[in-house]
């Protein structure tokens, strides 16, 4: 007689939602662009390719790139941002907007925006942007060419400078900046 009662007192405990109520989180309507719209991926995550991928030929697009596995080849990222994990080993020739090496690099890069090579990285070939950053403890062997920026056309309070000698980090010193204002 009373296990009824007990059944009841559960089913009031979760009552069934009311005039369409709900427990789930409300779906976009269907006026709402859910794809963004073609050049809009600075919002978007960046694309990776994983640490035990090996990719031999050639990456080109628009969109923002990490890198931890290893690549033969080309990569060109148009305008975004290509970032060279620790566990990446690039055997490649690198086009980007923008490129920060925090692994191994074989070949010439060319960061239409700048260059960073973080301390425990390390490229062999040159270089060509319109900024460079070398931490401490990075490995650099090649050129540098300072090319005219764009965006830094307008700013003649900083001096241009192309070193075509290699770059060793001084001892002591934090990381150095060279970027064109012509």
């Amino acid at each position: 007689m009373w296990p009824n009662k007990k059944s009841h007192a559960a089913q009031t405990a979760n009552p069934e939602p009311k005039n369409g109520q709900s427990n789930e989180p409300p779906k976009p309507a269907a006026s709402e662009d859910v794809i963004p719209p073609a050049g809009a991926t600075a919002d978007l995550a960046p694309s990776r390719l994983g640490s035990s991928l090996y990719l031999k030929g050639e990456i080109s697009g628009n969109e923002d790139l990490d890198i931890d596995g290893t690549v033969e080849g080309l990569v060109h990222i148009d305008e975004g941002k290509l970032t060279v994990g620790a566990t990446a080993k690039l055997t490649a020739d690198v086009i980007a907007g923008e490129v920060i090496v925090y692994g191994s690099v074989k070949g010439n890069v060319r960061g239409k925006g700048k260059i960073e090579i973080k301390k425990d990285g390390s490229v062999n070939g040159d270089l060509t942007t319109a900024q460079i950053i070398i931490e401490d403890g990075a490995y650099f062997k090649g050129s540098i060419e300072i090319a005219k920026s764009s965006e830094k056309e307008g700013d003649k309070n900083v001096s241009s400078r192309t070193a075509s000698a290699p770059v060793l980090p001084a001892e002591g010193a934090g990381p150095r900046s060279f970027s064109s204002g012509r």
